[in-house]
């Protein structure tokens, strides 16, 4: 067998095992409190986890993404739509690789 496939094998498997287990493991409804809130914020952390690095290093330069990301943050923080918030990013990208550095 190719070392690919039994790669591709094991991640496979471990990647089942991972999604899985919590339904093998938790035969019944979880009662506490504080163990359902942090389920209920497990797949966002999850996204962000494998978000940020790309958002940061979108633009080439960490610092313009990274700004990019703030400015986006804070108009999201103040109830702004996808558009607002899409536009503060790009303008906050815009602003700062213009600037001669």
């Amino acid at each position: 067998m190719p070392d690919t496939l039994r790669y591709i094998l094991v991640i496979a498997g471990v990647t089942f095992l991972v999604r899985a287990l919590p339904f093998l493991l938790i035969r019944r409804p979880v009662r506490s409190p504080r163990v359902r809130a942090f389920l209920d914020y497990v797949p966002y952390v999850t996204l962000a986890a494998m978000a940020f690095p790309d958002m940061v290093l979108a633009t080439g330069n960490w610092y313009s993404g990274l700004a990019a990301f703030a400015a986006a943050g804070i108009v999201a923080w103040r109830k702004g739509g996808l558009i607002p918030v899409t536009a503060a990013a790009c303008l906050a990208v815009l602003a700062l690789e213009l600037l001669p550095v």
